[in-house]
């Protein structure tokens, strides 16, 4: 008799082509925000405020708030997706790995240029993110566990 013959395949699984929809809810808005990262990288001249000083704050508390976000939706994704024990913290690994790569990407921009300043406070914004939900999320947490 045949070995191969031997080999029953499982009716309930079925292979798939398509992504599963939770997978696609939990990822897609970290990519969108990511493709809109690259977007804004992409462009010469971000300048915002006439006043160069005031310019550059308005800039830097941009990169915070906008690689917070990204930190905020990669957590979720990964809390959602996978069974990774802190999810947190792979959220502001790849954050920061964006920034990088966000800031190789700029390297390439006419009109831009890269630094490691950037990444920092990109970076910053992450932890300053991912802690301030993280304290909400413990504390409300703690008070709902609370008699």
């Amino acid at each position: 008799m045949d070995a191969t013959l031997l080999i029953v395949k499982d009716p309930v699984v079925r292979p798939t082509t398509r992504p599963n929809k939770p997978a696609v809810a939990a990822w897609l808005p970290a990519f969108a925000w990511a493709g809109l990262i690259f977007a804004f990288s992409a462009q010469a001249d971000l300048t915002f405020v006439p006043d160069q000083g005031l310019d550059f704050i308005v800039r830097k508390l941009g990169h915070m708030a906008i690689f917070g976000v990204l930190a905020l939706l990669l957590w979720r994704a990964l809390a959602v997706t996978t069974r990774l024990r802190y999810p947190w913290a792979w959220a502001l690994a790849m954050t920061v790995v964006y920034a990088i790569t966000d800031e190789l990407h700029q390297a390439f921009v006419a009109g831009r240029n890269a630094s490691v300043r950037d990444v920092g406070i990109d970076a910053a914004g992450a932890l300053v993110a991912v802690a301030i939900v993280g304290f909400l999320w413990t504390g409300w947490l703690g008070r709902r566990a609370r008699p």
